[in-house]
């Protein structure tokens, strides 16, 4: 029997996170397969499957943890923008996460450049510190990868450390 958990909106002056939707797949998996998308989060394009496995995950998170991954829409257009949120993945690196819930976000190509990946961030994180209080937070991106490096220092992370990551370097960063 589905238990119902409620996913909290945030609106931002041009978008609207709201929580996944199975009817979300379809340009998901679009987006996740775009090699614009993929050069800074995959190293290959991300299977169908995986996609459904993924937008599952996120609609867990909230029941689970009370955080999770929002869906973005365009305000203008109410079309898919991309994702953001916090997560607990539990990767398989060293030093671990430990309890510090991993921010990330990705925006639909056709937005890049706008300032909505920042605009989308900004607003997930005065929710969390207003759900959580202070609570540290991390992220992981590719070094290469300056557009979300540039939002992670603006949002207040630092560098903690570098790590390799399924082959890739990757640069972890701290919030307090």
């Amino acid at each position: 029997m589905p238990t119902n958990v409620i996913v909290p909106t945030i609106d931002t002056e041009r978008l609207h996170l709201r929580g996944y939707r199975l009817d979300d797949f379809e340009e998901y998996a679009t987006m996740l397969s775009d090699p614009r998308f993929l050069q800074h989060v995959a190293s290959q394009p991300i299977s169908r499957e995986d996609v459904w496995a993924r937008i599952l995950r996120y609609i867990g998170h909230w029941a689970v943890f009370g955080y999770g991954v929002w869906a973005i829409e365009e305000k203008a257009t109410g079309q898919y923008a991309g994702e953001v949120g916090f997560s607990n993945l539990e990767r398989d690196i060293s030093p671990p996460f430990g309890d510090a819930p991993e921010a990330g976000w990705g925006l639909a190509p056709r937005l890049h450049g706008q300032g909505f990946a920042k605009e989308a961030t900004a607003g997930i994180h005065r929710w969390f510190d207003a759900e959580f209080g202070p609570k540290r937070t991390v992220c992981m991106i590719r070094p290469d990868n300056t557009a979300s490096m540039r939002i992670a220092e603006k949002c207040g992370y630092h560098e903690l450390h570098r790590v390799p990551y399924r082959g890739a370097p990757m640069v972890v960063l701290a919030r307090n």
